[in-house]
């Protein structure tokens, strides 16, 4: 009977896990859908104007990179809404956001002129829709990895946070593959014209299943007891640890303070330093550039469009499989030895794809040092980040120091993104090094998070978020 009982306690964890993962497929889906889009982005909304290099390039970083400006105030906001309506009711406005922008982002003329009339005029509202979605990506960003931290079983953490990044590796993938076949429905004119406009169209299947499923997790119990709700909070933690666990944890909730507010600094401003800088290393290792842009990296390489997104689809997979990976050993393993390992082999990736390209031996050995950088990012230092911050921050403060940590991890990924064109389509630069340059960069910032990882950041494996609250307030990092 009780192996039936841990049986169905694991069952149910696994369940609300999955639901609430879908947050972050959708964060995947919104954030890379926008890859296959990039040339026809150009050729609708930019070219038309004949701005001179610099701006168009500026531009065009500024179009395709527009949902993360919305990321960042998603991120910000998050904790803030998460605390007043809960965890639960949050995710479910993030949800609403995503249909909302899938719809516009398709349609940006709509209400304006006639469907398919508006051309670049519209530019300015096919951005607003991109910050809407932005938003509700920065908001599930937070939610997703919060809620399910503060839900999952303290020896189950780890894995169960990392179904999170599993499920944005997973968005990412549909999207590769939803991009490639409307892709191959027409020739490159029907892309730059109609295509795109099916790519984002695509995302209000998967918003639409998020929000109706919603409707039916439980809401996280230690918002509950942030509300002076112990009845329902104490039912939840038994449907999840049992019921002698559940008095256990309530018990360290309860002696955490979680019902009362704290300041946000109240254990050190080194504390939120290492929740920044993981989410700025995070993005400073260039994976964006790769997910943004890597049918354009491939064309770059001599490829041609149809081919160029199959190429993505590779990373997209391998992508998925290191993820699987982390999953199965962040417990094991703990935290910190799969991010420093993933950060020498991400920093050895990127400097030996800088020198492929200034070589202009290209093909099949960019392809390998994508591939690996990419292996090496997936295995830690994209789900295990999501971990970090997720455990490290104690319950008096977790919403609004995520909140902050998480709308700097979008500043710097809007930053990266932003810049990239302007490196990579830099005609002096690319006349000095062939498309290299930006990748000797991601490489130094990689080699740097692996050094910031081992000297400011202690492992956090295998306790409750109370114990890991108590660590902090007697050492204070």
């Amino acid at each position: 009977m009780d192996n039936y009982q841990e049986k169905k306690r694991r069952a149910f964890a696994f369940r609300i896990t999955l639901i609430a993962a879908i947050g972050g497929l959708l964060f995947g889906y919104d954030t890379a859908v926008i890859s296959g889009t990039v040339s026809a982005l150009n050729y609708y909304f930019i070219l038309p104007r004949g701005l001179a290099e610099i701006s168009a390039n500026s531009l065009l970083g500024f179009t395709v990179s527009s949902a993360l400006i919305g990321a960042v105030l998603g991120g910000a906001i998050a904790g803030y809404l998460s605390n007043i309506f809960g965890r639960k009711k949050a995710l479910m406005i993030s949800a609403v956001l995503f249909m909302i922008a899938s719809i516009g982002s398709a349609i940006p003329e709509l209400g304006f002129k006639p469907v398919g009339e508006g051309g670049y005029t519209v530019l300015t509202q096919f951005i607003i829709y991109r910050m809407l979605g932005g938003i509700g990506v920065g908001m599930a960003s937070l939610l997703s990895p919060l809620y399910i931290a503060e839900i999952a079983p303290a020896h189950k953490r780890g894995k169960l946070v990392s179904f999170n990044q599993l499920a944005i590796i997973i968005g990412m993938l549909i999207v590769f593959f939803v991009n490639y076949f409307i892709a191959r429905q027409g020739n490159d004119n029907w892309i730059n014209v109609t295509g795109w406009r099916w790519m984002f169209a695509s995302e209000i299947v998967p918003a639409a299943m998020f929000f109706i499923l919603l409707f039916i997790i439980p809401e996280s119990p230690r918002w509950l007891m942030l509300k002076g709700r112990e009845v329902k909070a104490s039912s939840i933690l038994g449907r999840i640890n049992g019921a002698e666990s559940a008095k256990l944890i309530m018990n360290d909730i309860k002696g955490s303070s979680a019902s009362k507010q704290g300041k946000l600094f109240m254990y050190g401003w080194k504390l939120i330093a290492v929740g920044i800088l993981l989410c700025i290393f995070q993005q400073f290792t260039g994976i964006n550039v790769v997910l943004y842009y890597g049918p354009e990296i491939f064309k770059n390489l001599g490829n041609g469009t149809n081919w160029a997104m199959l190429q993505t689809i590779v990373i997209g997979a391998v992508n998925l499989i290191f993820c699987i990976v982390a999953i199965n050993t962040v417990d094991k393993f703990g935290r910190k030895p799969l991010q420093i390992a993933g950060a020498i082999i991400m920093a050895a990736a990127m400097t030996g794809l800088g020198f492929v390209f200034l070589s202009g031996s290209l093909g099949v050995a960019a392809l390998i040092f994508m591939i690996i950088f990419m292996a090496g990012f997936s295995f830690s230092w994209g789900p295990v980040v999501w971990v970090l911050l997720s455990e490290i921050f104690p319950n008096k403060i977790r919403g609004r120091a995520m909140s902050v940590a998480v709308a700097v991890q979008w500043i710097s990924n809007y930053l990266v993104s932003w810049t990239f064109p302007m490196m990579d389509k830099s005609t002096w630069l690319t006349n000095m090094f062939h498309h290299g340059f930006a990748y000797w960069v991601y490489g130094v910032m990689a080699a740097l998070a692996g050094l910031f990882m081992w000297k400011m950041v202690p492992e956090t494996k295998g306790k409750t978020l109370e114990q890991l609250e108590k660590r902090w307030e007697v050492k204070n990092i």
